[in-house]
């Protein structure tokens, strides 16, 4: 497996999506101040953005992807087997961002790791496991007091499932309280 990760977070993702001419209507707004048409590049809250920023980022890395490549949103994760692999594979994904006007926030960004936190879990090229900090997280949750608040829990540690055997049957009995009668 892998044993050298890099990741690379992008500077205000969505802000860097130009909105063609015709579309900035479609961004306007109102309030009692008057009529908003303004927005040229991609602004956060239009609900189509997440989608529309994961079809380009899966279309400008599509070559790289699941070979050493995982992008979420502006989130970019680079994979390799050895040092001299990935030194090739981050002059690929560099090389990649700089040819489509793409940006990173460098501060955010983390090179050469043996070990990785990427989306809730640590990467090492021992597997993968769960974050520390979201296992914290899910032991200090407060008590869920309504079906809703039972449903982000479920939620939460859904997305671990993969790691708890017999999760399913260890869940439902909370499942069973966000059923509506």
């Amino acid at each position: 497996g892998a044993s050298v990760f890099s990741k690379i977070d992008l500077r205000s993702g969505y802000h860097q999506l130009k909105i063609r001419e015709s579309d900035i209507s479609k961004t306007a707004f109102r309030t009692r101040y008057g009529h908003y048409e303004f927005f040229v590049v991609m602004p956060f809250g239009l609900s189509n953005a997440p989608a529309v920023f994961m079809d380009l980022m899966n279309h400008i890395f599509h070559p790289c992807l699941d070979q050493f490549v995982i992008v979420f949103i502006d989130d970019i994760l680079i994979y390799s087997k050895s040092q001299k692999e990935h030194e090739e594979h981050l002059r690929v994904v560099l090389e990649t961002l700089r040819r489509e006007k793409f940006f990173a926030k460098f501060s955010k960004c983390e090179f050469w790791l043996q070990r990785v936190a990427f989306l809730g879990h640590v990467i090492t090229q021992a597997g993968i496991e769960v974050d520390p900090s979201k296992v914290s997280a899910v032991q200090n949750w407060s008590t869920p007091r309504s079906p809703s608040e039972v449903r982000s829990f479920l939620g939460l540690a859904g997305y671990y499932r993969r790691f708890i055997e017999g999760f399913s049957k260890i869940a439902l009995p909370l499942s069973q309280l966000t059923r509506k009668y």
